[in-house]
This record gives C-alpha cells, sequence and structure tokens, in this order.
C-alpha cells in the first residue's frame, strides 16, 4: 500500500484551479522530487498536500485513509513540513526551535520528557547542528536556520517528511549532507520524502521517482532514468539556448556561433575544460577525434561546431585521423590537450607532426588561442576614427614588440 497517494488533486489560489489531474502515489521508504520552472507549482502542491492550502478538488489518501478525515494531532505525527516561508520566532534558541517538534507528542502543558530531549539532541546532531543550540535562531545564517529546521521535522518522527526547496541557502556540503540525511531516513526508518528541488542534477541522483509540474499539468511521472532521457527536460523548462546535459546533469551554455577557427585534439576527459574555455571567449571550434563512449564526446556535443568521432572502443584507423586531418586545416589551427596517446588514438598524434609540416598554429593551452574577434558596436565621434584606430594599432605593435622580446630573452 502507498504511504501517501492523491487522485484526481486540483490545487490553487482563490477558487482558481491552477494545476488539475494529480495523481502521486509514494510508497514507505520512497523519496519523490518534484521538478519544474519557477511559478510551475510545486510550491502550491506540497502546500496543498499539507494542509498549508486548501485543496479544490479530488482526494489526498495516508495510508489507504483519507486525510481529510484525520484530526490535526494525528496529521501532525505522520507529517513534518519544511517550507521555504521564514519562520517567525522571538528570542527562541535553536535547540526550542527544534522543540517544537515534539509539541504533538506532549500533554496539555507542552513538557518535554527526558525522551523528548534526547529525541532533540539527536536531530540536532544528525545535521550538525549541536553548536547552534543554544544561539538565538534570528542570529543564525540562512543555511543554519534550513539546518534547525530540518531537524525540528526530523525530531517530529513522522511517517511522511515534506520538504519545499530545503537546499536553498546551502552550500554544496550542506546540500550534499541533507540529501543524504534524507536518504537515510528513507532507508533505515521508512520515512516517505516528498520535496521539491530546483537542482535537477540532484533530483536525479536522490529521487526514486520525478514528478515533473508544468504550469497547469503534471506532464510526466517516473524513475529518473525514464525523466532523464530524451527531451523531456528541455521541453519541461522550455531551453532554447544551451543545452542540458543528461549524462552528466550539468548544463551547457550556448555553443559560439560561425565556422570552427581551432580544432582540439582531445580524449579522456582532457577536452572538457578547454571546451568551455573556448566557449568563454566566444571562439566556434571542432574537436575529436572522439568515440562515442568518451567524456569528451558527452559535452562537445553540446559546445562543438563540428565533432570527428569513432564508434565506442573503436581503435583509430588511418581514415580517421585523415577526417580529423581535414577539420583541423578548415579550422586553420590546432589545440591539442590530450595528455596520453595510446594504441587505441595514436593516429590521433599524427595530426600534430601534420600541422607543423603545413605551418598551421599549435596551440597547448586555451590562453594561446587568439580571442575572437567582436563587431565594433560604438561609433567614433567625428574626425575622431582615424585618430583611434592609429593608437589602436599603436598599442598592437607595442604589444607585438614586447612579445618578441620576452620570446628572444
Amino acid at each position: 500500500m502507498n504511504r501517501l497517494s492523491t487522485k484526481n488533486l486540483s490545487v490553487g489560489y482563490n477558487k482558481k484551479v491552477l494545476i488539475g489531474g494529480i495523481d502521486i502515489s509514494i510508497a514507505s521508504g520512497e523519496v519523490v522530487s518534484l521538478i519544474g520552472p519557477n511559478g510551475a507549482g510545486k510550491s502550491t502542491v506540497l502546500k496543498s498536500i499539507t494542509r498549508q492550502l486548501e485543496k479544490l478538488g479530488g482526494e489526498i489518501y495516508v495510508d489507504g485513509e483519507n486525510a481529510a478525515a484525520l484530526s490535526y494531532k494525528s496529521f501532525a505525527t505522520r507529517f513534518s513540513v519544511v517550507l521555504t516561508e521564514r519562520l517567525k520566532t522571538e528570542r527562541m534558541t535553536c535547540e526550542e526551535v527544534v522543540e517544537a517538534g515534539r509539541y504533538p507528542y506532549t500533554g496539555f502543558f507542552g513538557r518535554l520528557t527526558e525522551e523528548d530531549r534526547r529525541i532533540v539532541r539527536e536531530s540536532l546532531s544528525m545535521v550538525g547542528g549541536e553548536q547552534l543550540a543554544e544561539l538565538p535562531f534570528d542570529a543564525v545564517s540562512d543555511g543554519q536556520r534550513q539546518r534547525v529546521l530540518l531537524a525540528r521535522a526530523i525530531c517530529q518522527q513522522p511517517q511522511i517528511m515534506v520538504l519545499d526547496e530545503p537546499t536553498s541557502f546551502l552550500d554544496i556540503r550542506y546540500k550534499i549532507e541533507l540529501l543524504s540525511i534524507l536518504r537515510r531516513l528513507a532507508a533505515e526508518r521508512g520515512m516517505s520524502v516528498l520535496l521539491s528541488l530546483h537542482e535537477i542534477d540532484l533530483a536525479a541522483k536522490i529521487s526514486d521517482k520525478i514528478v515533473c509540474v508544468d504550469g497547469d499539468k503534471i506532464s510526466a511521472v517516473g524513475a529518473p532514468e525514464e525523466i532523464f532521457q530524451g527531451d523531456t527536460i528541455r521541453s519541461l523548462y522550455g531551453i532554447a539556448r544551451g543545452d542540458y546535459n543528461l549524462l552528466f546533469g550539468s548544463v551547457e551554455l550556448e555553443k559560439p556561433q560561425g565556422e570552427p577557427r581551432v580544432f582540439v585534439l582531445a580524449g579522456g576527459g582532457s577536452g572538457i575544460p578547454a571546451y568551455r574555455a573556448l566557449q568563454r571567449k566566444n571562439i566556434p571550434f571542432s574537436t575529436g577525434i572522439l568515440c562515442e563512449n568518451d567524456v569528451d564526446f558527452q559535452v562537445a556535443r553540446s559546445l562543438a561546431a563540428e565533432i570527428v568521432s569513432v564508434p565506442a572502443f573503436a581503435v583509430l584507423a588511418e581514415q580517421d585521423a585523415a577526417r580529423g586531418a581535414e577539420a583541423m586545416l578548415r579550422a586553420g589551427a590546432l589545440l591539442s590537450v590530450c595528455e596520453r596517446f595510446g594504441e587505441a588514438n595514436g593516429a590521433a598524434k599524427s595530426l600534430i607532426a601534420l600541422a607543423n609540416e603545413k605551418n598551421i598554429p599549435v596551440y597547448t593551452d586555451v590562453s594561446q588561442v587568439p580571442a575572437a574577434q567582436s563587431a565594433q558596436t560604438s561609433e567614433f565621434p567625428a574626425g575622431e576614427g582615424s585618430e583611434a584606430m592609429a593608437q589602436q594599432e599603436s598599442a598592437a605593435a607595442n604589444a607585438g614588440a614586447a612579445g618578441e622580446e620576452k620570446h628572444e630573452r
């Protein structure tokens, strides 16, 4: 049986339905992530499930029981919630905020037992927040505040934890730790976790199931390996410029436009930093000779104007080297960043000798590649154009002379 499920759920504001037909199911020990663009309605879905907003249609079930029939106390012992809204506290310490997670289990006067206090300490320890216990909640950083709120949710010992963008304000260390804690809670305590994430690369790693929230509908639901394929992510986020690398879970900016001005001889991961550096310098490039299972090939598909490639695991042949040579000659320059040549890619090394033979510039670092010529977008005032151009030519000549003098020394 599913721990949490929705059937034809409709959510929105002021009696106006924003998203309808929501069918989500979460089993015990499962982590489900909502992804989608800003304003798509992820927070609205979570708030409706957790009674922060009134649902506008459909049903929500907890362990097969209609959630609408649950008392507030019963609901509070099954659900814990971490939302993005700033918690309003007055002179409360971080430990006192965490203690609030035990209130559904205390009596009329809200007194904590020794067992309650042990759970509070354990929850703070899980998020690395022991040193925050005595500090005023309002005085700690946003990232520390987020960890304290997670501790409060853990302290509540729920069956279901709902988190809205829990990685906001966290640096990379605490993002990793937070998501690791959620996975541990799911695995060790059988807790069901429903969260929204902006970092889709993290969603792909933590989630058992992905829910794509796309404006007025749920456009896709499935395992990460199903969602992160094809054009699902590109369509969900409306990516028209640049690319999202499904294999690496990384975003690549728009490739430089124009004919390749340099051929990048790469392989084994040596090309990726060079590709991105050339993209930043707006220099179009071709690259090769890459096996299609090479990590460089994955990023080259997003950034290179042309790729000379061979099937996965292939040993480069003379005809492959000839195709690489043609691409290099068209580009008119060679950037060699491949660090090792062996039996499989030995044929590619011949491009360096060919470039020297043809007097084609051979670079070993992106910084050596001449910058792209930018179009002149501003006009000099009348009578000043020739003088300004003369000053630019003089500066270029002086820089060239200085470079030659440095080279001779």
